[in-house]
């Protein structure tokens, strides 16, 4: 595994850690999970609070849960949705619980990673500079895993060749976010509002992650503190991977392009070249991704009707952003 990089020139006694809530959002993944809440239990320092989110799952994640109540060394919330919200709904939940908990930082996870013993210092040791925060991650293999932190703004899509190396700084800017790790302060949530759950799965963090970034400067830094624990199928393009995908993947992808646009059109960066072609490109991509990493070409019925249902988004005149909560 590829080392870590010194952590900023700060001292690490302005960061409390127990200011921060780690916020995962699970979904019949109870063997995940508990890999996760292992980790939680093995790390030093701890936060104040973990709060998981489940997504109505049907499996033994009650029981799990309940099962690190007095081993976690936080506090313990657990909510349990009434129906499967989705990654969005459920992080937008976890991100309302982790406000309403008085939170100063706010720490996104999916249940498929689990964190580096000093991954919560490692993150805080940035927390005096920045208030949008994304760690680095290892991939299954132990490989640093290496994900796409600047989009084209105008075409609201990742630069999937955005250089990967770091300078002395240790950091770099950022005009994007994943859920899987974003470190965010409750100042910049309150600016910008709660992520939004009508995403339901894919795009959701990366608006809001350029939303945090049109309100502070928001930068990924060259700390490891994850690690992944699921293995996907993947096409290795040599410097990348292009991952599996599903038919909701495949649907979501594109009718979430039409949230997208409403959010530019909010905020005044919404260009109708340049942000069809980025639509166009998405398609594309994911053809590319069903003929070969899937080998089908069954599922395009999928990208039409995301195509089609966005269409309706995007010519609702009732359509408006989330709300700041400040």
């Amino acid at each position: 595994m590829a080392a870590a990089s010194a952590s900023p020139d700060v001292p690490s006694a302005d960061f409390d850690p127990r200011s921060a809530t780690i916020a995962v959002v699970t979904y019949n993944r109870s063997g995940l999970l508990t890999r996760l809440l292992e980790s939680i239990v093995a790390m030093d320092p701890k936060p104040g609070h973990v709060v998981v989110i489940d997504n109505a799952s049907s499996d033994d994640t009650t029981e799990v849960v309940a099962s690190f109540r007095d081993r976690i060394g936080a506090e313990l919330v657990y909510r349990r949705l009434e129906t499967n919200t989705g990654g969005s709904g459920g992080f937008s939940e976890g991100v309302r619980t982790a406000y309403d908990l008085g939170s100063t930082w706010i720490w996104l996870m999916d249940d498929d990673v689990e964190v580096l013993p000093d991954g919560l210092a490692r993150m805080g040791a940035w927390a005096p500079r920045f208030q949008s925060i994304q760690g680095r991650r290892y991939d299954y293999d132990g490989s640093a895993f290496y994900w796409q932190y600047r989009i084209a703004e105008r075409m609201g899509i990742p630069i999937p060749f955005a250089p990967a190396g770091f300078d002395e700084s240790g950091f770099k800017e950022m005009n994007s976010g994943c859920f899987e790790g974003m470190f965010i302060h409750r100042d910049i949530v309150a600016r910008i509002g709660l992520p939004d759950p009508r995403f339901f799965i894919y795009w959701d963090d990366q608006t809001y992650g350029w939303l945090a970034s049109r309100v502070t400067t928001s930068v990924i830094v060259d700390e490891f503190v994850l690690r992944r624990t699921r293995e996907i199928k993947q096409w290795d393009m040599g410097i990348r991977h292009m991952n599996a995908s599903s038919d909701a993947y495949r649907y979501y992808i594109m009718r979430n392009r039409a949230h997208i646009k409403q959010y530019y059109r909010v905020h005044r960066a919404y260009s109708p070249i340049l942000f069809g072609l980025g639509t166009a490109l998405t398609f594309g991509k994911e053809l590319i991704r069903l003929v070969v990493v899937e080998r089908t070409v069954r599922g395009t019925s999928n990208l039409f009707r995301g195509l089609r249902d966005g269409g309706r988004i995007a010519r609702d005149r009732t359509w408006r952003p989330m709300p700041p909560l400040a």
